[in-house]
């Protein structure tokens, strides 16, 4: 694995022919996604800016150009039309100011007055590296590219850690005012949110004050990501919690849950009506965002990063690394959120592939079950043996997902074995497979899984037991890997 230095991971892109050559050698990886948006060379990680503006989806991605390294942040630029087919358009936000001359991170967009605004985290480092988060705001220009404004909304707040970034915008019509949530850390290491208001997106902003959500107080050292949406009636709260081991999530560090209760702007209060729960179960999900300006009272769209801080992949030595889940579709189903796939993904379907115990290179299977315990295991190889190995225990209405049986094997240190409590039997696995992730939804959107899974040539075949029915379809490409920078 390469040593990077401090110079190397925080070294500025003057020009694309920088990078040129090194994007020709990571399209031949095996590894790259065809359709999962994925990083145009180096690292991808959290999903930024997304958002719905004058009948086109965009969508941006941290983006540090020169490898598999966590350095010097940039914001990507994908967009689309369908939110199935993906095209890159370059550079979005880069980081060319003294707020933020060490990264432009995570942050959001929001369309109104048919105007397109992004609020992202400038990171400023001096020459003690010591770091000041800002929060900066930018404007889509005639040219299609965001223009910063030339200050800061505000800086941080000095009764808190310098851990305050991640602004999510959102507009409450009720009392016209807009609000930014900060993912932030207090003094003594608890993860918290702050909340800021205005009722005009580019000034006037004043601190509101913590969110208060009774009950977690001393959750997590630290939130990241932090959103609100309203769904059906009720809101619901999605961040990331840091620097703290969950229960069944074995030795991970960092996780993404969400809450479904009632948000008081007034109070600043979000009261949960249950516990918490897991926005997804598997190995590599992180920093979920919700689309904005999604029009829909009954259903939010979200898009998280394949992968976590501070882990590791077997792409890292062809200096790429990271994707983009598929976009889901999320609705309310009594006191739980239900996934879908979004809709108009089944048109990448190019043809039906006989179930006979191949996996297409990319695309997707549906199988149903009987009820009884069940055992699919993808990427065996010819004689059954290894494998991504998805158990399903009738008594336990849990499901088990173990890659250990897989050739290539990373992250260890943080578990390869996790389990799904299911609320219901399983009745149906709709399973999307591209060249290095796996996504599952368990029975139509209940609980989903995702991973990342790097198969040798060897582990392409698969085995199943106790089923139904069993359908597979091999996919057409739908993500660009054109060199625009």
């Amino acid at each position: 694995m390469k040593e990077w230095t401090l110079e190397e991971r925080y070294r500025v892109l003057n020009d694309a022919e920088e990078i040129r050559d090194l994007h020709e050698r990571i399209k031949k990886s095996v590894y790259r996604q065809k359709f999962h948006v994925q990083p145009v060379t180096g690292l991808s990680s959290d999903p930024n800016g997304f958002v719905f503006h004058e009948g086109k989806w965009h969508l941006f991605y941290q983006w540090t150009p020169w490898g598999a390294v966590h350095g010097l942040k940039y914001w990507y630029h994908v967009t689309s039309k369908d939110l199935v087919h993906w095209t890159n358009e370059g550079i979005g936000l880069k980081p060319d100011s003294f707020y933020d001359n060490k990264g432009v991170h995570s942050g959001s967009a929001i369309s109104a007055d048919g105007q397109l605004y992004f609020f992202y985290t400038g990171n400023h480092r001096d020459e003690n590296w010591v770091r000041t988060p800002y929060t900066c705001a930018a404007k889509l220009s005639a040219d299609g590219k965001p223009q910063k404004l030339p200050e800061p909304l505000f800086g941080p707040r000095d009764d808190y850690s310098e851990h305050q970034r991640d602004p999510k915008v959102v507009y409450r019509p009720e009392n016209n005012t807009y609000y930014i949530l900060i993912g932030a850390q207090t003094l003594d290491e608890k993860g918290t949110v702050l909340v800021y208001r205005s009722q005009n997106l580019l000034e006037g902003w004043v601190f509101a004050g913590q969110l208060n959500v009774p009950g977690y107080e001393a959750f997590g050292g630290m939130w990241e990501c932090p959103y609100i949406v309203n769904i059906s009636g009720k809101d619901v709260l999605i961040f990331s919690p840091q620097y703290t081991t969950l229960p069944g999530r074995a030795s991970s560090t960092n996780h993404n849950v969400y809450l479904i209760g009632h948000m008081d702007y007034d109070t600043l209060t979000f009261t949960p009506e249950s516990d918490y729960q897991y926005l997804d179960f598997g190995f590599d999900f992180y920093a979920a965002q919700g689309a904005a300006n999604v029009n829909d009272p009954d259903k939010a769209i979200l898009i998280s990063w394949i992968g976590l801080p501070d882990n590791h992949y077997p792409t890292e030595p062809e200096e790429w690394e990271g994707s983009m889940t598929l976009p889901r579709e999320l609705r309310l189903s009594g006191n739980r959120l239900i996934q879908t796939p979004v809709e108009g993904i089944s048109t990448l379907r190019k043809n039906e592939i006989p179930a006979e115990g191949k996996l297409p290179e990319y695309g997707e299977m549906e199988a149903t079950f009987t009820g009884t315990d069940t055992d699919l295991v993808l990427y065996t190889k010819a004689d059954g043996s290894g494998g991504f190995s998805i158990h399903y225990d009738s008594d336990k209405k849990e499901l088990t997902v173990d890659r250990t049986g897989m050739d290539k094997h990373f992250n260890e240190n943080v578990g390869e074995v996790l389990s799904v409590p299911l609320p219901d039997v399983l009745k149906k696995l709709q399973i999307f497979i591209d060249r290095c992730s796996v996504e599952i939804f368990i029975n139509d959107g209940e609980a989903t899984f995702t991973s990342h899974i790097y198969p040798t040539e060897a582990e392409h075949n698969y085995t199943i037991t106790n089923y139904n029915s069993l359908k597979i379809w091999q996919y057409e490409a739908s993500v660009e890997d054109s060199f625009v920078v």
